[in-house]
């Protein structure tokens, strides 16, 4: 089994930058990819952005492409995600999330249904 924690959220203006953190514990050695997803009131949940496990290689979606960076802290079981130039259209729920499909390229990690293992949330609101 695998738990991740999703920590970092917070009210923020717009324009200003934010680190969400994703803890992740228990059965790391079978995690292959890593992601961020949102979800806005009354809207789908949406990709944001995937990693590697080992941080090598990341995966953007197009509307958060050059404002948030994913990474991996160094030496530890952690994925971050630093957000910059944040807008109103960023407010949502914000879902770490593991996988165990080493079998699926990064690129196609925008899907929710290549994730095994999600964390309860964590609230961002960008005020205009």
């Amino acid at each position: 089994q695998v738990q991740v924690v999703e920590s970092g959220g917070g009210l923020v203006q717009a324009g200003g930058s934010l680190r969400l953190s994703c803890a992740v514990s228990g059965r790391t050695v079978s995690i292959y990819r890593m992601g961020w997803f949102r979800q806005a009131p009354a809207k789908e949940r949406e990709f944001v952005a995937a990693i590697s496990y080992g941080g090598v290689t990341t995966f953007y979606a197009d509307s958060v492409k050059g404002r948030f960076t994913i990474y991996r802290e160094k030496g530890e079981n952690t994925i971050n995600l630093r957000m910059n130039s944040l807008n109103a259209e960023d407010t949502a729920v914000y879902y770490c999330a593991a996988s165990t499909r080493g079998d699926i390229t990064i690129a196609r990690m925008g899907s929710a249904m290549y994730y095994g293992y999600w964390g309860q949330g964590t609230q961002v609101t960008v005020s205009s």
